[in-house]
């Protein structure tokens, strides 16, 4: 009974020891995959505060939640278990799928530059009622995960390409880690951003005049930086999705474009050896933005002849 039982629990620290290093395992993947995909997932950082700037302090929070649950969502209902499925049954379909994303992001900035371009005319009173009417709340969430939608998929799949090799559990765990994480990082930074100018209030309104010094600087530089970061969302929607998009091409040898882009990338990178990488990852999202604000324009003159057809 003695040696029975002596063998039951030197199976069971075994079996032990065999998931912790499964755990360990899943973790270090997760740590490469999420590498991979950082500069996607930077661009979903920039990305996300354009969808909560104008809202009043209180509803700032709980939108970042909301659209935080709908990524989650996307993530976890939809984007893993479909990109486990096509990477075992139909792995030729998740690039042009991804292709289609990327038009998407495309169109979506392109537009957005567009309505930045016409002159607002709503009165103050006007623009008050609107950013706090729940119908418009609904719509920056809506738009917010939609567009989150796309940039977790090329996420997913960056991740996905990076343990290609492991057994399809090991990838379903791998994924689920990356996915958890990202949203958890991405958000809490949102997060962070938005609440800034009340962080600095609140520091302002404290006794000490480096803190009071400290907390309107804050304040005064955050509607700025909210701006810029604006810009940045937008910018990177182009440019990740010209990216996604010049990828593909460059995957299935449709044109010459992505050759031309990586050619002038790699000769603009050797004529600056002292910062080649920087240069070469610069000139080549130069390039991928420019054919993204082109793909853009021609999906958004196509969509507004549309529209203006069916009156």
């Amino acid at each position: 009974m003695a040696s029975g039982l002596a063998a039951l629990l030197d199976d069971i620290a075994t079996i032990a020891k065999v998931a912790a290093a499964s755990i360990d395992d899943v973790g270090a993947a997760a740590g490469r995959a999420s590498a991979k995909a950082a500069g996607v997932v930077i661009d979903d950082t920039a990305v996300a505060p354009r969808f909560v700037t104008g809202f009043t302090p209180d509803r700032e929070l709980p939108v970042i939640a909301r659209i935080a649950r709908g990524s989650l969502i996307n993530k976890l209902a939809f984007i893993l278990p479909a990109g486990l499925l096509l990477s075992y049954f139909l792995p030729g379909a998740i690039t042009p799928i991804l292709m289609a994303g990327g038009t998407y992001l495309c169109f979506e900035g392109v537009e957005k530059i567009l309505e930045s371009l016409k002159g607002d005319e709503d009165t103050l009173a006007e623009e008050v009622a609107e950013l706090s009417s729940a119908e418009h709340e609904r719509q920056m969430v809506s738009g917010a995960v939609r567009t989150d939608l796309i940039l977790s998929a090329e996420i997913m799949a960056i991740a996905l390409a990076e343990v290609s090799q492991e057994a399809i559990t090991m990838q379903a765990g791998i994924l689920l880690v990356v996915a958890i994480a990202i949203t958890i990082g991405v958000y809490g930074v949102v997060g962070f951003i938005v609440k800034m100018d009340d962080i600095g209030l609140h520091m302002a309104q404290k006794p000490g005049r480096v803190t009071q010094a400290v907390g309107r600087g804050l304040v005064h530089a955050m509607p700025k930086l909210l701006a810029a970061l604006s810009i940045i969302g937008v910018a990177a929607m182009i440019w990740v999705g010209g990216g996604i998009v010049v990828h593909g091409l460059h995957e299935f040898h449709l044109t010459p474009v992505p050759d031309w882009i990586n050619h002038a990338a790699s000769s603009a990178a050797a004529a600056v050896p002292g910062a080649s990488g920087l240069v070469e990852w610069l000139v080549h999202a130069i390039g991928s933005g420019i054919f993204g604000t082109i793909i853009g324009g021609v999906v958004v003159g196509v969509h507004h002849l549309w529209v203006r057809r069916k009156g």
